[in-house]
């Protein structure tokens, strides 16, 4: 399912418009985004939680000449399923 099935999908359900439920997930979108990218946990109970993590700096090699490479650190999202989320899935 891609975003505008997701779209008409939660349309039908919620009895809504389909220009509504896309203003709606794009907000929720841009939250998300803003907050984790401010380093702020965001979570939906027993669904989904999202957040930043800060990688370390470290040294890797390369595969191909076995050379020491430094890789910088970084930051990145992380996305975790919720409890409710995966009962629900493993049945």
């Amino acid at each position: 399912m891609n975003k505008t099935e997701l779209i008409e999908a939660i349309a039908e359900k919620a009895e809504q418009p389909k220009s509504t439920v896309a203003k709606v997930i794009e907000e929720l979108e841009n939250v998300v985004v803003a907050q984790v990218k401010k380093g702020e946990k965001v979570a939906i109970t027993g669904f989904v939680s999202f957040e930043r993590v800060n990688r370390a700096a470290r040294t890797a090699r390369n595969p191909q000449t076995g050379e020491p490479i430094n890789v910088p650190a970084s930051k990145a999202p992380k996305v975790s399923a919720g409890a409710s989320f995966k009962k629900a899935i493993k049945g």
